[in-house]
Parts: structure tokens; sequence; C-alpha cells
């Protein structure tokens, strides 16, 4: 094992007594490379899966868009990623929003979204319909969050930063679906990252498991009748998976387990007949993850939604009209506009009340004013594709590079106005074109550093 990162005894000792015969299985895969993946953007397609550097084989569980990804792969840091074309996500982790299942049309809460794995996999199932609420306690992971889902171009997403127990009261009810992937004592990653290992205690579980239950309290109130919860850790030990989901059917007598399976290759499958599965290293190709899911007894039509307008601000007059003087300017199809969150002029969804609640991103952010002139938010770039009729330039890997640095690029001396930039047509980000110069608007906060 680890020699660095020795396993706790105690953990060894919970080990075996769980998988008894096979837990040297366990601890030996322990020793081996952990598994890396990515998921492929449905909003964002590419030509070629060749330009992404080590793209593997589909993974099991989520065969359309979930892919193996190699160690020396640098996907992560290739204009691509900037671009949304996929998230680096490891493969057990997408085993939670499969079992979910997300449809087109539902509202469905991501309680603990942080940074956006998972809430993203949500917004490809709903394929831009139905509301996407992504929530993140604390607020540094919040803006991770909100910048990840910007980045795969989600615009039927509200991103909040509230403790559960703040949004149960105001969200009774208000949701078909709900994805609880709570934090846990994290022992499903002593292998990709084994230095948490010395984190764990004997403890741990029994003080994440009274966590998780004061969480999914506030779940299951946010949870219509008829609806599904799915609850997941990246953790193995039974107090804070079996042990919460027995406390759950204990406590509310309108919860109960219901039966799933996963595809697992090779004909193969991953049955739960009692609704709850356990992901071990040694057993699949992926970190360790357990999934539960369960039903809320009934059926029920979600609460009522508010019109954008009435959750946020109504935009004012000139913000419009200076909007619908850029979208004229451009000769574009651009997103209607219907709300406004301080400054920012907004294309929103349907949404549930949000007084008192801090709000980092509704729907989609289309601009502000700058004077008395509309500048384009980062956002609609991302959202944006050829088809929209933007003005655009495709650029090279090179000249994509120099883009995220914060570089002027050159271009024709006819070209004026904003330009959306593409790279593999899938769009970058925004520039100005002005005697012979693509002024770089990309964002500062997101610029890479020089080389």
């Amino acid at each position: 094992m680890n020699e660095n990162y020795p396993l706790p005894q105690a953990f060894q000792a919970q080990i075996r007594a769980q998988l008894g015969p096979e837990a040297d299985a366990y601890f030996v895969a322990l020793d081996q490379p952990y598994v890396r993946g990515l998921r492929l953007n449905p909003r964002k397609p590419l030509a070629s899966g060749n330009l992404i550097e080590g793209l593997g084989e589909p993974v099991p569980w989520q065969p359309e868009t979930g892919r193996y990804l190699s160690q020396e792969s640098t996907a992560g840091a290739h204009p691509l990623h900037e671009a949304g074309a996929y998230y680096i996500q490891e493969p057990s982790a997408m085993a939670a929003v499969a079992v979910l299942k997300p449809i087109p049309g539902e509202r469905v809460l991501d309680l603990c979204a942080a940074p956006g794995g998972k809430s993203t996999q949500i917004a490809d199932a709903l394929d831009g319909q139905g509301l996407l609420v992504s929530n993140e306690p604390v607020p540094g992971r919040a803006k991770i969050l909100s910048r990840n889902l910007e980045r795969m171009g989600v615009v039927n997403g509200l991103t909040v930063s509230a403790e559960p127990e703040q949004l149960a009261p105001r969200w009774a009810g208000f949701f078909d679906a709900i994805l609880v992937d709570a934090p846990c004592s994290g022992e499903g990653m002593f292998r990709r990252h084994p230095e948490t290992r010395t984190e764990w205690t004997e403890q741990s579980p029994s003080g994440c498991a009274a966590r998780q239950k004061r969480i999914l309290t506030s779940a299951w109130a946010m949870l219509r009748p008829g609806g599904r919860l799915v609850y997941s850790t990246c953790t193995l030990n039974h107090a804070e998976n079996e042990g919460v989901i027995q406390w759950m059917q204990e406590n509310f007598s309108d919860c109960e387990s219901a039966a799933f399976s996963l595809p697992a290759g090779e004909g193969r499958t991953l049955d739960a007949p009692a609704g709850m599965l356990h992901l071990y290293p040694h057993q699949i190709r992926g970190e360790g993850h357990f999934v539960a899911l369960l039903r809320k007894r009934g059926d029920e039509p979600p609460a009522p939604a508010l019109a954008p307008g009435d959750a946020l601000a109504k935009p004012d007059k000139p913000l419009l009209q200076a909007y619908e003087a850029f979208a004229r300017v451009t000769g574009a199809s651009l997103p209607s506009a219907n709300a406004r969150l301080g400054e920012a002029l907004l294309s929103a969804p349907a949404l549930p009340p949000l007084q008192g609640i801090r709000v980092l991103r509704a729907g989609l952010q289309l601009g502000a004013l700058k004077g008395k002139v509309f500048q384009p938010d980062h956002a609609l770039a991302l959202a944006l594709g050829e088809s929209s009729g933007f003005p655009s330039v495709s650029i090279s890997l090179s000249e994509a590079r120099a883009y995220l640095r914060g570089e002027v690029l050159p271009c024709p001396e006819s070209f004026s106005g904003f330009h959306l930039l593409l790279y593999e047509g899938l769009p970058l980000g925004f520039a100005k074109a002005s005697n012979g110069q693509l002024k770089n608007h990309y964002p500062k906060g997101l610029r890479q550093q020089q080389g």
C-alpha cells in the first residue's frame, strides 16, 4: 500500500468486515492507478473525438457521453475545455445522475452541487427544458460551480448559495427530482487522493452521517409527492450509506427505496434490488462510490413557479432597448430577455421564490449597460453557436491559446464590432474588431498564464 499515506488500521478493519474474502482484492486495487474520465457536452458537439487527447472507450453507465481518459491526457488544459466541449469527471461519479434519470421538462435540484460535474450532467439530460437548480452553501465553491455551468453553456439553470435549511421552507414540494451528493468522509477517494487518508478517523463516519441526515431532511421537504431522490457519497462505510437510508425510512413514512440497475459493460449489469449500490474500485473501472434511489409516496404536481420577472427584478426599458439595438447591429438571433439580476440582463426560465436567497446565476446572463451601450456577457458567447448568425471568426489552436491569455488578435481591416471567436466550431468568447485588431473580451479573472 501507499507508504507515504498508509491506510488507517480502523479503516482496514472496517473494509474487512464489509467485504470479507474480497477485502484483499480491494486493497490491491488501491495500489493501482486511479481511473480518469470525462463527459462530452451534447450541447457542444465536436466533429471528431480525436481532438481530445487520451480519449478512451465509453463509461458503461454513461455510454452516450461518458468516456474513460488516459492518465497522461492534458485535456483539462486544452482550449476545448474552456469552450465547454467536455467536463473532466471521474467515471464512478457519473453513476448518481444515471440513476436519477432526469427527464426534459422536469424541475431538478442538485443540493450539494460544487464543483458542478453532476449538475452539468443533469443539464445534459434536461436538454434545455425544465429547470436545474444548483446549490452550494460555501460561497467560494459556489463561484466555481457557477463558472462551470457557464462554461458548459447551461441556459435553464439557477445557481444559488444557501444552507439546505434555508431553502426547505421556501421551496416545499417544488421539485420532481433531487440529487443529494452529500459531503462525506471520502473513503472512495483514498486511491485518487491518498493524502485524504490522514484526515480520516474512526469517528469520521458517524460525524458525517449526522450532517447527511440534516441535509436529507431539508431535501425531502422540497421533493413533491411522487418525486424521486438520489443520495450519493464518495465513501464506503455503512454508517454514511445504508445506515443513513435506513434512518430515512424510519423517520419519513412516505419514503421508500426503489430498485434500479446500471449497465456494467459486456452484457453485465450492476443490480440494486434494495435501491442501494456500492461501487468498489476492485469491481468496476472507477473509484469508490455509493448510490441510493428513494421515492416519495403519493403523486402531486410540484408547487407553482414564478415568472422570471416576478422571482427577480424586471428589466428596465433602457436596458431592453440597448439589447435590442445590439441584436439588430449583429444581425444575430439572440435569446429573449425577461429579467434582471443586479445590473445584468437575463433570459431565464420559470423560477422558485428567491427572496432572501443569494443568487449567483439565473438562466442565461446576456450582458449589461456600459454607459448607454450594451456590453455582451461571456455567458452569452458560450451559449451561442454558429447557427445563431452572430458575426464570427474561426481561429487556430495557437490563436485560441493566445486569446485565453488575454492577447489581441489580428483581423481584416473591414471587420468592426463584436465577433464570436470560434475554435473547432465552438465559441471561446467575444472580441471587438477595430482597425485590424480583435480586442480581447475574455474575462480577466479567467485568463491563463503566459506560456
